[in-house]
């Protein structure tokens, strides 16, 4: 062979097959920072502008740490669909951002410089808040850079930037206008550990063991209960009244009433228990559970409708309080008695059963949870630490039915994880009656991928709570609003000061209304009677008003943007924040369209965290693996679900990765000596099965497009890897080799083959871009002989052609082709493993066809061989089948051989003819006429 490689095409790239990715993207990276990729795009769609934008708003993460893998995936996915409308032909706007305010900076701030008050005042703690946050955005932009996600890196969006601080400001006025903020006392979320008000989108659920109590409160007028149930007045000693279950008892110094149902039927109950007889009561359908809770013996002595009860008046257990039986809506027979415990300091259907009855709603409870030390008898105990004292008082007054410990599901803060408690506080509040409703109804409007996003939506939204907006930190954008000390009214000029303190803020940043007089800002006099709001907004108002700070500084910022793009549990959180904030500003929801993808999980299903231990870092996948890999696991998986992570996934990507690599370079090593502007062949010039190649790819290429909008990425990827392995690969590819190789450089045939690997790779090429970035750059580097255009200014290749429906030899003739190589490639396979062949040119075969297959196959002639990739290929009549002979397609039957001729030492095809030419014994004609004469002639294959 060696003596003929010199005669041979043989492929010539610089294109390595080792990817040796980790430390060749990161030149690239450098590259693309130091020319300010993103900004060299917006320059040239400035100067050539296309016919429509895409504007996918950025959800910012929060800077406190080094990127993580969820970081990767939401970062990595909105790339993807960036450079795949930039590949569109559509202009792009993608700010990255960053939510810079909140409690984990301060408390990173309070671990290394202490509590406000102690080595800091309050200004020069938020001066350190604002500089720490600023040290991790920088640190999380070199994470996202070495993902190679574009975006305009030069001036990303921070929520600590004063410009978004003032116009968030503004943004709270207009909300003032338009009659949507409330200030009022009302049970909120709060945590301890934060030690200030949360919002629903700030809460998480965990398991939380608890005591369960039934305590009982006494009627302070047996008679009256008797009388209510219209039984015979029983004048017995012992227990009268009503049992209530708290999975809470730490609430029960706040108790002021027994909540029940109008509509519920109840029972009036008799037990005895160490002599003493008990007469309770309690609804209906729960009297069996509770006997077995209280180990009492129960029966039924009346029953009547809850409202029947309505006004008696108890004690409470271990207070010298009249508590009184109230109806409320909410009462149910879930669990417990079906008589509920009030107390409208701790929770929103007291408070609102509490209002109805003009119920005391004073907190006994601080801001850390503490009871004040006025409370009799837990003065000075933390809530949870009190409930031991609290049940054995009951135990001591005879009012403790059952006890015992509870898990359930129980609300926690998001950013300490404690558990959380419902404290009744003065806050502002966004009024959200009407809002809600009118963002229910804009849902329809909206694209949701997945569709069942719409519904979890809809979920979250339904009987949402007025939103608590108002916090009690340091850090963070402040309510400028000033009130009356007495009447709590607003100040008559409060729409002129706002845009004052917006101004100020704008130019001096948040200290400048925390440091303002307020003489200053209202006078002398008025200062006298009014106060300022220490108070900031929920970091939550931060992130989802940024449609509207952003909106005003930033015109590529079009409203409303065409894409939101997050995880799963935004539906609860910065989807909706938003959704609720454009509506009310703006009667329209911010966004077109809302993409959620789900959470990473390790090979067990287990969540990744670090205290299982199984966190997999992007930087260290980076820098073993590559990025590409990253961007290709995120790609192929199905990120609509929960996305598993682990070294075998990433091996399993890591082999697919080499496959399009390979083909890629099967591309480029056969085009090494090949000139587009003089060698690239016309389409109706080209042979047959180049054209099937490039009407296929453009097929293709629609199906990869419409994934592309759809979102549809996994589908992309497996395109994508059946056209390098199957659809190319085994088939097309492989028949190439021969004609490539051997035929003149310069023949028809040759630069036929090279025009569809060109097209193909061009093709390819932007398929890659917006998945593997990098390993697109360096096949663009390397196709790219003379032009240095950017690979982002390229849009889908329009070259390609489909081959008309009317030719013998069209799209259809070729797929049957293609179904009859996959059987004389098992025959072969059958050969080899009886190691009667090596290579498929050791063998030849007969296929033995009905009239029809007889009539295609031998529209091929000679060159059916080529396409079998065997030395002959021999087409009968099926009737002239050996008898043994099974048929393996519908009217074809083939017969596989080995080959009794000797083998071309060129082409390696085994030729009678090989030897005929006493000067040239080791070659087969058609290798001399390729070396020595005019070069063969190709029609088809």
């Amino acid at each position: 062979m060696n003596k003929y490689s010199d005669t041979l095409n043989l492929p010539k790239t610089t294109f390595p097959m080792r990817a040796n990715l980790a430390s060749r993207e990161t030149s690239l990276v450098d590259r693309w920072e130091k020319e300010n990729i993103y900004k060299k795009i917006q320059q040239h769609l400035t100067e050539h502008p296309r016919s429509s934008s895409f504007v996918l708003h950025d959800g910012p993460p929060y800077a406190n740490g080094k990127i993580h893998i969820g970081h990767a995936v939401n970062k990595i996915l909105k790339d993807i669909v960036i450079k795949s409308r930039l590949m569109n032909n559509q202009g792009v706007c993608y700010i990255p951002g960053w939510d810079c305010h909140g409690l984990p900076i301060e408390m990173q701030v309070e671990k290394k410089h202490g509590k406000v008050g102690k080595k800091l005042n309050a200004s020069e703690f938020r001066e350190r808040c604002h500089d720490f946050a600023e040290q991790q955005t920088q640190q999380q932009k070199q994470g996202f850079l070495r993902l190679g996600v574009i975006g305009n890196w030069e001036k990303p969006y921070k929520t600590k930037e004063f410009y978004i601080e003032a116009n968030e400001i503004l943004a709270l006025k207009k909300l003032y206008e338009k009659g949507f903020i409330h200030h009022g006392l009302k049970p909120v979320y709060w945590s301890t550990g934060c030690e200030s008000a949360l919002a629903e989108a700030e809460i998480e659920y965990h398991d939380k063991t608890s005591f369960a109590i039934d305590v009982g409160y006494k009627a302070k007028n047996h008679e009256k209960i008797f009388n209510a149930f219209n039984t015979p007045f029983n004048t017995k000693p012992g227990f009268v009244g009503a049992i209530i279950w708290t999975t809470t008892p730490w609430t029960l110094p706040a108790s002021r009433a027994i909540a029940i149902n109008a509509e519920l039927e109840y029972a009036l109950v008799e037990g005895k228990k160490d002599g003493q007889t008990f007469f309770f009561f309690l609804a209906k359908e729960l009297v069996s559970a509770c006997e077995k809770r209280y180990e009492i013996a129960l029966s039924v002595v009346a029953t009547t409708l809850g409202k029947q009860l309505e006004g008696i008046l108890c004690s409470h257990p271990f207070y010298e309080r009249d508590i009184p039986v109230v109806l409320g809506e909410h009462v149910t027979t879930d669990s417990g008695t079906g008589c509920v415990h009030t107390a409208p300091a701790h929770g929103p259907e007291d408070f609102e059963v509490g209002r109805a009855y003009n119920l005391d709603p004073s907190c006994p409870v601080d801001e850390k949870g503490v009871f004040y030390k006025d409370v009799p008898l837990f003065g000075g105990m933390f809530v949870t630490k009190a409930e031991t004292p609290i049940i054995e008082k009951l135990k001591q007054s005879n009012s403790l039915f059952a006890c015992e410990k509870l898990t359930h599901s129980y609300p926690h803060c998001w950013r300490t994880k404690t558990p959380l408690i419902f404290r009744a506080t003065t806050q502002w509040f966004i009024r959200l009656h009407g809002i809600v409703e009118d963002a229910l109804k804009s849902l329809d409007n909206i694209d949701f991928f997945p569709l069942s996003g719409k519904e979890r939506m809809k979920s979250m939204l339904n009987n949402r709570p007025d939103w608590c907006i108002s916090r009690q930190r340091y850090w963070g954008v402040p309510i400028p609003f000033i009130t009356h000390k007495q009447t709590h009214e607003m100040h008559p000029n409060i729409l002129t000061i706002l845009d004052t303190v917006a101004q100020e803020v704008r130019e001096k940043g948040i200290n400048a209304w925390f440091e303002k007089h307020l003489a200053d800002l209202i006078g002398e006099e008025d200062a006298k009677n009014y106060e300022k709001c220490n108070d900031i907004l929920d970091v939550w108002f931060d992130s989802g008003m940024t449609h509207f700070t952003l909106q005003r500084e930033d015109e590529g910022l079009l409203f409303p943007a065409d894409l939101y793009l997050e995880g799963s549990d935004q539906h609860r959180g910065w989807f909706q924040s938003a959704l609720l904030t454009g509506t009310a500003l703006n009667e329209t929801p911010p966004y077109k369209s809302v993409l959620t993808h789900g959470f990473t999980v390790d090979q067990n299903g287990r969540k990744m965290s670090k205290s299982e231990g199984n966190i997999v870092e992007p930087e260290k996948i980076c820098q073993t693996l590559g990025a590409d890999i990253l961007r290709l696991w995120i790609a192929s998986s199905d990120y609509r679900q929960e996305m598993s992570v682990s070294d075998e996934i990433f091996k399993r990507v890591s082999d697919s990765y080499r496959r399009i690599r390979n083909t890629a370079r099967y591309f480029l090593g056969n085009l090494y000596d090949f000139d587009a502007e003089k060698d690239l062949v016309p389409f109706s010039q080209q042979l047959s099965i180049d054209r099937w190649a490039i009407h296929q790819t453009k097929l293709l290429q629609q199906e990869i497009i419409a994934a592309y909008e759809s979102y549809e990425l996994h589908i992309i990827c497996k395109k994508i890897q059946r056209f390098c392995s199957i659809e190319m690969g085994s088939f097309y590819l492989d028949i190439l080799k021969d004609r490539l190789y051997t035929c003149q450089a310069n023949s028809l045939a040759r630069r036929s083959a090279q025009t569809t690997l060109y097209h193909l790779c061009h093709a390819m090429i932007r398929w890659l871009t917006p998945i593997l970035f990098f390993t697109s750059e360096e096949i663009w580097q390397a196709i790219q002989k003379k032009s240095d255009a950017e690979l982002l200014l390229q849009t889908w290749y329009e070259d390609l052609s489909f081959l008309p429906e009317e030719e013998k030899l069209n799209a259809v003739f070729w797929g049957e082709i293609q179904e009859v190589k996959k059987h004389v490639d098992k025959k072969l396979e059958d050969l080899r493993n009886q190691n009667k062949i090596g290579g498929s040119l050791d063998a030849q075969v007969t296929l033995y066809a009905s009239p029809l297959l007889l009539k295609e196959f031998n529209l091929l002639g000679e060159e059916l061989r080529f396409a079998l990739i065997t030395s002959y290929a021999k087409v009968k009549p099926i009737n002239e089948a050996p008898e043994d002979l099974t048929e393996d397609l519908t009217g074809l039957k083939i017969l596989a051989e080995a080959c009794p001729y000797n083998r071309c030492e060129r082409s390696w095809h085994r030729r009678e003819d090989v030897g005929s030419h006493s000067k040239y014994p080791d070659l087969d004609s058609r290798s001399i006429l390729n070396i020595y004469g005019k070069g063969e002639k190709r029609f088809f294959v």
